[in-house]
């Protein structure tokens, strides 16, 4: 039993076991022993064989207090020179661990090993601290570097700052890193920038964002398609419609292609803006400026017709989509056919309607119970019966609601064999359970129980005769 140092994130401390250095010693020298021919990979000088075996043992332990100890171990021969790859090793182990407080007695035997300080280790330390969230210990790495007499690379700046936007509080810090940087030879490219901008437009400083954008062109820093969409979004989200489309008009000027994404923020914000007539033209521009219109901007641009009371418009896109190769969905059709309804065209929200079916999508129940109220409330009994049976056909469940306003309507009506019929069905439906017809009112149960007069009446004849 031998006594060894065991090291947590708070203190060291001892504690009493089998000693790993046994273990760790009978691995190192059972190395040394092997075929002379393999001395050129291990250190001759050494006791502990190559630097590689002692960087695969320190790899290989679960326990990364016990990794570290084995690390110094051997850091105590002055003839044994642990690898780069040990120590960039070994700092993921403790940090993962969170066993932070190690990592800097780690990075000081780096520096006096003599290796050259490599982007390649900050990149470690960074992965660690964000790993952790720690956005303090991440922000003192861009100095730490500095201490070692290392330049940060524009890839540490842009990590560090990415890390730093998404926690509370940080985002001055960031901008105050990012100004000194320059400072300190380290130049931010076009990821820089749209990492703050972003930050700023999600914060709600719109301004600083926008200044950000006029110092990249100032400094030769060329925006990229990523760039005017951060702006774009953030000038629609504080309702500047006619600044995002002067960025639009920007960028397509200079030969960039907007994505997607872009074209459906500018296309809602001018419809929600009520600028239906250059969100249309933006929409007939799309496709000759290399971005065919999708699903998506149709919708939106249905919708935006359709709250402003032009359905017929509304459904002129939608022959436009047609023609352009872009199939309408359930969403299209619901959207029109409601529109249409809160215009009173109930027939033309049908034809959609038997359309909608026709091509394989369920409508909503609030696109049948538009119609049949819409129906119902111009006395059009026969049409809501047209509907509702279509519906039932297909499948579909009608909403309670739409049976309380037609059944009232249809006992009201002519005895017509037509809508006979369609109460048969009705009934059919309130015995499987599928809907509560319970609820349709007072119509229903005088219409029902009529009917249950006459059946009873009818077989009492049939047994006298």
């Amino acid at each position: 039993m031998i006594c060894r140092p065991i090291y947590n994130s708070s203190a060291v401390v001892s504690r009493h076991l089998t000693s790993p250095i046994s273990s760790f010693s009978r691995f190192l020298f059972a190395s040394s022993s092997e075929n002379n021919t393999h001395v050129s990979n291990r250190n001759p000088k050494s006791p502990f064989g190559s630097p590689s075996r002692v960087q695969k043992l320190i790899a290989s332990q679960s326990d990364p207090l016990l990794a570290k100890e084995i690390f110094d171990y051997a850091s105590q021969h002055p003839s044994f020179r642990h690898s780069r790859s040990s120590h960039l090793v070994l700092i993921l182990k403790l940090g993962r661990s969170k066993h932070l407080n190690l990592i800097d007695d780690v990075l000081a035997k780096h520096r006096s090993s003599g290796y050259p300080v490599t982007g390649e280790l900050f990149t470690y330390l960074i992965k660690v601290y964000a790993e952790a969230k720690l956005p303090e210990k991440l922000f003192r790495t861009f100095y730490k570097m500095l201490e070692f007499n290392f330049t940060p690379e524009t890839k540490h700046l842009n990590r560090i700052l990415e890390v730093l936007v998404t926690h509370r509080g940080y985002l001055q810090k960031a901008f105050e890193l990012f100004k000194s940087a320059r400072l300190h030879g380290v130049m931010p490219n076009t990821r820089t920038y749209n990492i703050l901008m972003q930050a700023f437009c999600l914060n709600d400083d719109l301004s600083i964002a926008y200044k950000l954008f006029g110092k990249m062109l100032e400094r030769d820093v060329v925006p990229d398609v990523e760039s005017y969409k951060i702006l774009i979004q953030g000038f629609c989200r504080k309702g500047q419609v006619n600044g995002a489309m002067e960025l639009l008009e920007d960028m397509l000027n200079k030969g960039f292609v907007p994505d997607r994404l872009s074209y459906t923020t500018l296309l809602n914000s001018l419809c929600r803006k009520t600028h239906l007539r250059e969100a249309y033209k933006l929409l007939c521009r799309m496709k000759f400026k290399g971005c065919n219109p999708d699903i998506v901007h149709y919708n939106t641009m249905i919708l935006g017709f359709c709250r402003q009371g032009r359905a017929m418009d509304a459904r002129k896109v939608l022959e436009d989509m047609l023609s352009n190769g872009c199939s309408p969905d359930s969403v299209s059709y619901r959207t029109l056919i409601g529109g249409l309804c809160g215009q009173g065209i109930f027939e033309e929200g049908n034809k959609y309607l038997q359309e909608m079916i026709s091509n394989g999508f369920s409508p909503h129940c609030s696109v049948s119970n538009s119609l049949v109220k819409g129906f119902c409330s111009f006395g059009k009994v026969e049409e809501a019966c047209d509907v509702v049976d279509l519906v039932m056909k297909n499948g579909e469940t009608l909403h309670s609601d739409t049976w309380e306003m037609i059944i009232p309507m249809v006992c009201k009506g002519d005895d017509s064999e037509k809508i006979k019929m369609f109460l048969e069905d009705a009934m059919n439906v309130e015995i499987s359970g599928d809907t509560r017809l319970v609820d349709a009112g007072i119509g229903l149960g005088s219409y029902l129980s009529s009917k249950l007069q006459m059946k009873r009446k009818n077989v009492r004849e049939r047994r006298l005769l």
